[in-house]
Protein backbone atom coordinates (compact mmCIF):
# COMPACT_ATOMS: atom_id res chain seq x y z
CA UNK A 1 0.00 0.00 0.00
CA UNK A 2 1.48 3.13 -0.84
CA UNK A 3 1.48 6.56 0.81
CA UNK A 4 -1.32 7.76 -1.48
CA UNK A 5 -3.79 5.16 -0.64
CA UNK A 6 -3.10 5.50 3.19
CA UNK A 7 -3.55 8.74 3.39
CA UNK A 8 -6.65 8.41 1.66
CA UNK A 9 -8.01 6.07 4.05
CA UNK A 10 -7.19 8.53 6.85
CA UNK A 11 -10.70 10.31 7.69
CA UNK A 12 -9.20 13.01 9.38
CA UNK A 13 -6.67 13.92 6.87
CA UNK A 14 -9.43 13.96 4.32
CA UNK A 15 -11.76 16.53 6.20
CA UNK A 16 -8.16 18.85 6.88
CA UNK A 17 -7.36 18.34 2.98
CA UNK A 18 -10.76 18.83 2.32
CA UNK A 19 -11.16 22.34 4.22
CA UNK A 20 -7.98 23.79 2.81
CA UNK A 21 -8.63 23.03 -0.20
CA UNK A 22 -12.36 24.46 -0.18
CA UNK A 23 -10.62 27.86 1.48
CA UNK A 24 -7.90 28.05 -1.40
CA UNK A 25 -10.30 27.86 -3.88
CA UNK A 26 -12.73 30.63 -2.50
CA UNK A 27 -9.65 33.04 -1.98
CA UNK A 28 -8.31 32.56 -5.36
CA UNK A 29 -11.78 33.18 -6.60
CA UNK A 30 -12.60 35.71 -4.09
CA UNK A 31 -13.61 38.44 -6.96
CA UNK A 32 -16.46 36.23 -8.13
CA UNK A 33 -17.07 34.19 -4.99
CA UNK A 34 -17.54 37.81 -2.96
CA UNK A 35 -20.64 39.66 -3.54
CA UNK A 36 -19.09 42.87 -3.35
CA UNK A 37 -16.09 45.46 -3.33
CA UNK A 38 -13.65 44.47 0.12
CA UNK A 39 -13.38 48.42 0.54
CA UNK A 40 -16.76 49.98 -0.41
CA UNK A 41 -19.02 51.11 1.63
CA UNK A 42 -22.59 51.16 1.99
CA UNK A 43 -25.26 54.04 2.69
CA UNK A 44 -26.24 54.01 6.34
CA UNK A 45 -25.22 50.46 6.46
CA UNK A 46 -22.45 50.15 9.49
CA UNK A 47 -22.83 47.48 11.72
CA UNK A 48 -25.40 46.01 10.14
CA UNK A 49 -26.41 42.24 11.27
CA UNK A 50 -26.71 39.59 8.73
CA UNK A 51 -28.75 40.04 6.05
CA UNK A 52 -32.40 38.20 7.23
CA UNK A 53 -33.19 36.36 4.24
CA UNK A 54 -37.17 36.34 3.47
CA UNK A 55 -39.73 33.41 1.57
CA UNK A 56 -43.09 35.20 1.11
CA UNK A 57 -44.32 38.70 0.65
CA UNK A 58 -46.34 40.78 2.52
CA UNK A 59 -49.38 38.92 1.44
CA UNK A 60 -47.83 35.42 2.89
CA UNK A 61 -47.12 34.08 -0.88
CA UNK A 62 -44.07 32.47 -1.58
CA UNK A 63 -41.91 34.37 -3.96
CA UNK A 64 -38.61 32.82 -3.35
CA UNK A 65 -35.55 33.96 -1.74
CA UNK A 66 -35.37 37.68 -1.48
CA UNK A 67 -34.07 40.45 0.89
CA UNK A 68 -35.30 44.04 1.32
CA UNK A 69 -33.12 47.64 1.52
CA UNK A 70 -31.76 47.52 5.22
CA UNK A 71 -30.53 50.62 7.16
CA UNK A 72 -29.57 51.71 10.17
CA UNK A 73 -32.27 53.69 12.41
CA UNK A 74 -31.80 55.81 15.69
CA UNK A 75 -30.38 53.91 18.82
CA UNK A 76 -32.05 52.70 21.40
CA UNK A 77 -31.03 54.29 24.70
CA UNK A 78 -32.02 51.55 26.98
CA UNK A 79 -30.16 48.68 25.52
CA UNK A 80 -27.66 50.90 23.12
CA UNK A 81 -28.81 48.60 20.18
CA UNK A 82 -29.62 50.35 17.07
CA UNK A 83 -32.73 49.64 15.38
CA UNK A 84 -33.08 48.86 12.20
CA UNK A 85 -35.23 50.40 8.84
CA UNK A 86 -36.82 47.85 6.59
CA UNK A 87 -37.84 49.15 3.31
CA UNK A 88 -40.42 46.26 2.56
CA UNK A 89 -41.65 48.16 -0.44
CA UNK A 90 -38.13 46.74 -2.61
CA UNK A 91 -37.64 42.88 -2.29
CA UNK A 92 -34.54 42.12 -4.24
CA UNK A 93 -34.10 38.79 -5.29
CA UNK A 94 -31.55 36.54 -3.99
CA UNK A 95 -29.77 34.70 -6.83
CA UNK A 96 -26.69 32.73 -8.25
CA UNK A 97 -23.92 34.20 -11.13
CA UNK A 98 -25.12 37.71 -10.58
CA UNK A 99 -23.87 40.69 -12.21
CA UNK A 100 -21.94 43.24 -9.97
CA UNK A 101 -18.97 45.30 -9.17
CA UNK A 102 -16.19 44.82 -12.08
CA UNK A 103 -12.81 42.99 -11.66
CA UNK A 104 -10.01 41.26 -13.27
CA UNK A 105 -9.45 37.47 -13.27
CA UNK A 106 -6.43 36.66 -12.36
CA UNK A 107 -4.67 39.80 -11.85
CA UNK A 108 -1.05 40.12 -10.07
CA UNK A 109 0.64 42.91 -8.74
CA UNK A 110 3.73 42.44 -6.11
CA UNK A 111 5.56 44.78 -4.59
CA UNK A 112 8.93 43.95 -5.69
CA UNK A 113 12.05 45.90 -3.36
CA UNK A 114 14.26 47.67 -4.17
CA UNK A 115 16.32 48.58 -1.19
CA UNK A 116 16.57 45.58 1.20
CA UNK A 117 16.67 47.78 4.39
CA UNK A 118 13.98 47.13 7.54
CA UNK A 119 14.79 50.52 8.13
CA UNK A 120 14.27 52.09 4.68
CA UNK A 121 12.54 49.83 2.59
CA UNK A 122 11.51 50.92 -1.08
CA UNK A 123 9.41 49.01 -2.91
CA UNK A 124 7.76 49.46 -6.29
CA UNK A 125 4.61 47.56 -7.38
CA UNK A 126 5.16 45.45 -10.34
CA UNK A 127 2.03 44.34 -12.96
CA UNK A 128 2.71 40.79 -13.23
CA UNK A 129 -0.80 39.46 -14.83
CA UNK A 130 -3.15 42.21 -16.24
CA UNK A 131 -5.75 39.91 -15.59
CA UNK A 132 -9.35 39.16 -17.24
CA UNK A 133 -12.28 41.93 -17.29
CA UNK A 134 -15.15 40.36 -15.42
CA UNK A 135 -18.68 41.40 -13.62
CA UNK A 136 -19.94 38.35 -12.89
CA UNK A 137 -20.43 37.26 -9.07
CA UNK A 138 -21.30 33.84 -7.67
CA UNK A 139 -23.94 35.30 -5.64
CA UNK A 140 -26.16 38.21 -5.25
CA UNK A 141 -29.28 40.18 -5.43
CA UNK A 142 -31.07 41.75 -8.09
CA UNK A 143 -32.25 45.28 -6.73
CA UNK A 144 -31.50 47.97 -4.24
CA UNK A 145 -30.78 45.39 -1.69
CA UNK A 146 -27.85 44.41 -0.38
CA UNK A 147 -26.78 40.49 0.84
CA UNK A 148 -24.38 40.89 3.76
CA UNK A 149 -24.07 37.09 4.31
CA UNK A 150 -22.09 38.20 7.70
CA UNK A 151 -22.84 41.88 8.21
CA UNK A 152 -20.82 44.73 7.90
CA UNK A 153 -18.20 46.01 9.79
CA UNK A 154 -17.99 50.01 11.19
CA UNK A 155 -17.35 51.24 7.96
CA UNK A 156 -20.31 49.39 6.28
CA UNK A 157 -18.24 47.32 4.10
CA UNK A 158 -19.84 43.74 3.66
CA UNK A 159 -17.76 41.21 6.03
CA UNK A 160 -18.33 38.38 4.05
CA UNK A 161 -16.31 39.75 1.16
CA UNK A 162 -13.22 41.47 3.18
CA UNK A 163 -13.18 37.75 5.09
CA UNK A 164 -12.36 36.33 1.34
CA UNK A 165 -9.98 38.96 0.34
CA UNK A 166 -8.60 38.96 3.25
CA UNK A 167 -8.04 35.21 3.79
CA UNK A 168 -5.76 35.90 0.72
CA UNK A 169 -3.07 37.52 3.25
CA UNK A 170 -3.75 35.42 5.44
CA UNK A 171 -3.24 31.70 3.62
CA UNK A 172 -0.65 32.84 0.98
CA UNK A 173 1.89 33.96 4.19
CA UNK A 174 2.34 30.65 5.27
CA UNK A 175 2.60 29.35 1.93
CA UNK A 176 5.45 31.86 0.96
CA UNK A 177 7.19 31.84 4.37
CA UNK A 178 7.95 27.74 4.04
CA UNK A 179 8.94 28.38 0.32
CA UNK A 180 11.51 31.11 1.55
CA UNK A 181 12.60 29.57 4.86
CA UNK A 182 12.52 25.40 4.00
CA UNK A 183 15.02 25.81 1.42
CA UNK A 184 17.57 27.94 3.48
CA UNK A 185 17.22 25.23 6.78
CA UNK A 186 17.58 22.12 4.16
CA UNK A 187 20.73 23.55 3.24
CA UNK A 188 22.54 25.27 5.68
CA UNK A 189 21.69 21.77 7.77
CA UNK A 190 22.89 19.54 4.85
CA UNK A 191 26.23 21.75 4.55
CA UNK A 192 26.61 21.14 8.13
CA UNK A 193 25.95 17.56 8.81
CA UNK A 194 27.85 16.73 5.12
CA UNK A 195 31.44 18.61 5.96
CA UNK A 196 30.57 18.52 9.71
CA UNK A 197 33.98 19.81 11.75
CA UNK A 198 34.64 23.15 12.13
CA UNK A 199 31.81 24.40 10.04
CA UNK A 200 29.55 22.23 11.07
CA UNK A 201 30.21 23.24 14.85
CA UNK A 202 30.24 27.49 13.67
CA UNK A 203 27.02 26.87 12.14
CA UNK A 204 24.92 24.80 15.02
CA UNK A 205 26.33 27.45 17.27
CA UNK A 206 24.17 29.89 15.20
CA UNK A 207 21.33 27.79 14.35
CA UNK A 208 20.87 27.19 18.57
CA UNK A 209 21.76 31.21 19.15
CA UNK A 210 18.52 31.92 16.93
CA UNK A 211 16.36 28.90 18.44
CA UNK A 212 16.60 30.50 22.07
CA UNK A 213 14.97 33.49 20.67
CA UNK A 214 11.18 33.74 21.61
CA UNK A 215 9.60 33.68 17.83
CA UNK A 216 6.70 36.25 18.90
CA UNK A 217 8.83 38.97 21.08
CA UNK A 218 11.05 39.26 17.94
CA UNK A 219 8.43 39.49 15.34
CA UNK A 220 6.50 42.66 17.51
CA UNK A 221 10.08 44.55 18.18
CA UNK A 222 11.04 44.11 14.80
CA UNK A 223 7.34 45.14 13.38
CA UNK A 224 7.61 47.95 15.64
CA UNK A 225 10.71 49.67 14.18
CA UNK A 226 9.43 49.30 10.69
CA UNK A 227 9.10 53.07 9.30
CA UNK A 228 5.50 54.23 9.46
CA UNK A 229 3.55 54.80 5.91
CA UNK A 230 4.21 51.25 4.72
CA UNK A 231 1.58 49.50 2.57
CA UNK A 232 -0.27 46.53 3.51
CA UNK A 233 1.52 45.01 0.29
CA UNK A 234 4.75 45.80 1.65
CA UNK A 235 3.85 44.84 5.19
CA UNK A 236 3.50 41.34 4.11
CA UNK A 237 6.06 41.73 2.63
CA UNK A 238 8.72 42.56 5.44
CA UNK A 239 6.39 40.23 7.51
CA UNK A 240 7.77 37.15 5.79
CA UNK A 241 11.08 38.19 5.56
CA UNK A 242 10.82 38.28 9.51
CA UNK A 243 8.88 35.19 9.97
CA UNK A 244 10.99 33.31 7.32
CA UNK A 245 14.32 34.64 8.97
CA UNK A 246 13.42 33.23 12.40
CA UNK A 247 11.67 29.61 11.62
CA UNK A 248 14.69 28.39 9.26
CA UNK A 249 16.59 27.11 12.65
CA UNK A 250 14.91 24.02 13.98
CA UNK A 251 14.69 22.42 10.39
CA UNK A 252 18.42 22.89 9.78
CA UNK A 253 19.08 21.28 12.83
CA UNK A 254 17.03 17.99 12.48
CA UNK A 255 18.23 18.10 8.80
CA UNK A 256 21.74 18.26 9.50
CA UNK A 257 21.34 14.99 12.42
CA UNK A 258 19.20 13.21 9.40
CA UNK A 259 22.28 13.92 6.59
CA UNK A 260 25.02 12.58 9.26
CA UNK A 261 23.45 9.43 8.90
CA UNK A 262 22.29 9.32 5.42
CA UNK A 263 26.06 10.39 4.06
CA UNK A 264 27.54 7.31 5.41
CA UNK A 265 25.21 5.06 2.75
CA UNK A 266 26.88 3.66 -0.32
CA UNK A 267 24.91 5.77 -2.48
CA UNK A 268 26.76 8.58 -1.28
CA UNK A 269 29.97 7.16 -0.86
CA UNK A 270 29.78 5.90 -4.62
CA UNK A 271 29.00 9.13 -5.88
CA UNK A 272 31.53 10.43 -3.88
CA UNK A 273 34.12 8.16 -5.10
CA UNK A 274 32.91 8.74 -8.88
CA UNK A 275 34.11 12.65 -8.28
CA UNK A 276 30.67 14.06 -7.43
CA UNK A 277 31.44 17.88 -6.15
CA UNK A 278 30.44 18.35 -2.52
CA UNK A 279 27.53 20.77 -3.43
CA UNK A 280 26.07 18.02 -6.13
CA UNK A 281 26.11 15.06 -3.59
CA UNK A 282 24.29 17.25 -1.18
CA UNK A 283 21.54 18.79 -3.53
CA UNK A 284 21.21 15.46 -5.59
CA UNK A 285 21.56 12.48 -3.39
CA UNK A 286 21.29 13.66 0.53
CA UNK A 287 18.95 16.20 1.09
CA UNK A 288 16.04 14.10 -1.49
CA UNK A 289 16.40 11.47 1.25
CA UNK A 290 14.96 13.90 3.70
CA UNK A 291 12.01 15.00 1.86
CA UNK A 292 9.28 13.00 3.92
CA UNK A 293 10.52 14.52 6.93
CA UNK A 294 10.22 18.19 5.31
CA UNK A 295 7.01 17.32 3.63
CA UNK A 296 5.50 16.64 7.24
CA UNK A 297 7.33 19.78 8.97
CA UNK A 298 6.22 21.97 6.28
CA UNK A 299 2.07 21.07 6.80
CA UNK A 300 2.55 21.39 10.32
CA UNK A 301 4.84 24.83 10.19
CA UNK A 302 2.30 26.96 8.09
CA UNK A 303 -0.21 27.25 10.61
CA UNK A 304 2.73 28.93 12.66
CA UNK A 305 3.07 31.73 9.89
CA UNK A 306 -0.66 31.99 10.05
CA UNK A 307 -0.33 32.76 13.89
CA UNK A 308 2.47 35.13 13.61
CA UNK A 309 0.45 37.10 10.75
CA UNK A 310 -2.67 37.35 12.58
CA UNK A 311 -0.85 38.07 16.38
CA UNK A 312 0.97 40.95 14.38
CA UNK A 313 -2.30 42.23 13.05
CA UNK A 314 -4.23 42.11 15.99
CA UNK A 315 -1.81 44.17 17.80
CA UNK A 316 -1.58 46.10 14.94
CA UNK A 317 1.63 45.68 13.96
CA UNK A 318 0.82 43.72 10.83
CA UNK A 319 -1.84 44.51 8.07
CA UNK A 320 -3.45 47.73 8.40
CA UNK A 321 -6.86 49.03 7.71
CA UNK A 322 -8.40 49.74 5.15
CA UNK A 323 -6.42 46.14 4.13
CA UNK A 324 -8.67 42.87 5.33
CA UNK A 325 -6.76 40.27 7.17
CA UNK A 326 -7.63 37.92 9.14
CA UNK A 327 -5.77 39.26 12.09
CA UNK A 328 -6.49 42.67 11.55
CA UNK A 329 -10.19 41.99 11.35
CA UNK A 330 -10.13 40.35 14.72
CA UNK A 331 -8.60 42.96 16.22
CA UNK A 332 -11.70 44.33 16.82
CA UNK A 333 -11.97 41.77 19.75
CA UNK A 334 -10.44 44.37 22.06
CA UNK A 335 -13.52 46.34 22.22
CA UNK A 336 -15.92 44.90 24.77
CA UNK A 337 -18.96 46.75 23.27
CA UNK A 338 -18.56 45.00 19.71
CA UNK A 339 -18.17 41.13 21.21
CA UNK A 340 -21.39 41.87 22.85
CA UNK A 341 -23.43 43.75 20.38
CA UNK A 342 -21.90 42.91 17.37
CA UNK A 343 -20.46 39.26 17.18
CA UNK A 344 -20.58 38.70 13.30
CA UNK A 345 -17.62 40.36 13.13
CA UNK A 346 -15.21 38.58 15.53
CA UNK A 347 -16.49 34.91 15.71
CA UNK A 348 -15.86 34.29 11.49
CA UNK A 349 -12.13 35.40 11.56
CA UNK A 350 -11.46 33.68 14.35
CA UNK A 351 -13.47 30.36 13.88
CA UNK A 352 -11.65 30.58 10.03
CA UNK A 353 -7.69 30.68 11.71
CA UNK A 354 -8.83 28.14 14.37
CA UNK A 355 -10.26 25.75 11.32
CA UNK A 356 -7.18 26.36 9.33
CA UNK A 357 -4.76 25.58 11.96
CA UNK A 358 -6.55 22.68 12.96
CA UNK A 359 -6.86 21.29 9.01
CA UNK A 360 -3.23 21.73 8.54
CA UNK A 361 -2.40 19.46 11.48
CA UNK A 362 -4.75 17.23 10.34
CA UNK A 363 -3.17 16.89 7.30
CA UNK A 364 0.38 17.28 8.47
CA UNK A 365 -0.97 14.44 11.10
CA UNK A 366 -2.12 12.45 8.39
CA UNK A 367 1.22 12.72 6.13
CA UNK A 368 3.60 11.36 9.10
CA UNK A 369 1.11 8.09 9.34
CA UNK A 370 1.14 7.35 5.75
CA UNK A 371 5.01 8.43 4.76
CA UNK A 372 6.56 7.10 8.13
CA UNK A 373 5.96 3.28 8.38
CA UNK A 374 7.43 3.39 12.12
CA UNK A 375 4.55 5.60 12.81
CA UNK A 376 2.17 2.85 12.02
CA UNK A 377 3.71 0.24 13.95
CA UNK A 378 4.07 2.54 16.95
CA UNK A 379 0.42 2.52 16.86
Amino acid sequence: MNWWQKLKKNPLARCGALLLLVFYLAVIGAEFVAPYDPYESQIDGALLPPTEIYWTNQNGEFVGPHAYPTIQGPINVETGERNLIVDRSKPSPIRLFVQGDPYRILQLRLPLPTQLSLTDPRFEEIEILPGIPSNLHLFGTIGPARWNLLGTDEQARDQFSRLLFGGRISLSIGLVGIALSFPLGMLVGGISGYFGGGLDAGLMRFVEVLMTIPDIYLLVALAAVLPPGLSSAQRFLLIILITSFISWASLARVIRGQVLSIKEQEFVQASRAMGGKPLYIILRHVLPQTATYVIISATLRIPSFIVAESVLSLIGLGIQQPDPSWGNMLSLATNASILVLQPWLIWPPALLIILTVLAFNLLGDGLRDALDPRSLQQR
